[in-house]
């Protein structure tokens, strides 16, 4: 049974202590988790499925976290069910590139230790963000990309299916519906990084997937997954399976994953920026809606975040109309597709 939506109560502000992160790794903390399905102008008739989807990733993740489980099985296994839903861009249902394929990036991340596993560009792996977990655990590398992933995957028993498993024919409709447009001369601007354009949903849905995590023993991971941009060059790779940039985690800052335009993300670095910030002394519910502004500001980006810091502070924040968003505490799980916050400070 899904609950009501409900709209995000953040967590008051209050003057930030220091504190050694690796000292309260040793302290038992109540389990947080916090998921997102992607930014963007989601309709009104998806917003039940978008809901559902992060509201389903919510229930596992928390299943393992309540039982003791680690930080990276609790995103792991949320990520693991947007990655299988087809109401997301990520995974299953993904949008197609150019050439009608599916081309998946995954990152995974430890804050604790700062161990981290990438993949890109694959296209014969089910779920993105298993195989990037197993570059995490079993491989001196932190990033492996297209036939390199897929061969890596499947020495570590990952079993390699066919692409066309991955594709849905509302994806081929969207497909063709996409490259009409372009060439009746709709410029496709995502990547453009102007800072005077506008939010426009005919040529904007980003419905790539994250997690963020607490877990009992004080540990914070991160973890993004997307099937990129719709109608994208074959190879191209965007900032979710970037360390830093869609995706970071430092139990001496923050645990972040972001969604959005990619290209602006990966050139402001903004996953690093954000929870820099956070370990210079502001929190989370601060610096979110901040890291959404300077990457408008800068370069005409959107899109949103969800971070969380050791501590449990969390913070979310987004300038797309909506954005699918899931929290599970202690007091049970709550689900929305809008964050009302205050306007971010100019930097």
């Amino acid at each position: 049974m899904r609950p009501a939506p409900a709209t995000l109560l953040l967590p008051g502000r209050g003057r930030l202590r220091r504190y050694n992160p690796f000292l309260r790794m040793t302290m038992k903390r109540s389990p947080l988790l916090l998921v997102h399905g992607g930014a963007w102008d989601i309709p009104a008739d998806l917003l039940e499925a978008h809901e559902q989807g992060v509201f389903d990733a919510l229930q596992e993740g928390w299943r393992l976290l309540e039982r003791g489980a680690s930080a990276l099985d609790a995103i792991e296994a949320a990520v693991t069910v947007l990655e299988d839903d087809p109401a997301f861009d990520a995974g299953r249902g993904s949008f197609l590139t150019r050439d009608g394929r599916v081309q998946l990036d995954a990152l995974i991340m430890d804050g604790g230790t700062l161990r981290a596993g990438g993949v890109a560009a694959v296209e014969r792996i089910r779920n993105p963000i298993r195989a990037a977990r197993l570059v995490l655990e079993k491989s001196p590398h932190c990033y492996f990309v297209a036939q390199g992933a897929e061969r890596f995957a499947e020495e570590h028993g990952v079993r390699l299916i066919d692409n066309q498993e991955l594709v849905l024919d509302r994806e081929r409709k969207r497909l063709a519906e996409a490259q009409a447009r372009a060439e009746a001369g709709w410029p496709d601007l995502s990547f453009s990084g102007e800072i005077d354009q506008e939010y426009d949903p005919r040529r904007s849905s980003h419905d790539t997937v994250g997690a963020v995590a607490l877990d009992t023993r004080g540990r914070i991971a991160a973890a993004t997954s997307t099937g990129g941009t719709l109608n994208k060059a074959p190879g191209r790779v965007g900032d979710s399976s970037l360390i830093g940039c869609g995706c970071y985690a430092d139990n001496a800052s923050a645990a972040v994953s972001l969604t959005g335009w990619g290209e602006p993300i990966m050139k402001l670095v903004l996953g690093k920026w954000a929870a820099d910030r956070v370990q210079n002394g502001r929190s989370p519910e601060q610096v979110a809606p901040d890291a959404i502004g300077y990457l408008n500001r800068r370069l005409g980006g959107h899109g949103g975040i969800i971070m969380l810091a050791a501590d449990g502070r969390y913070g979310l924040a987004h300038n797309t109309p909506r954005m699918a968003w899931g929290l599970h505490t202690a007091d049970g799980p709550r689900v929305g597709t809008v964050i009302r916050s205050e306007k971010p400070r100019e930097n």
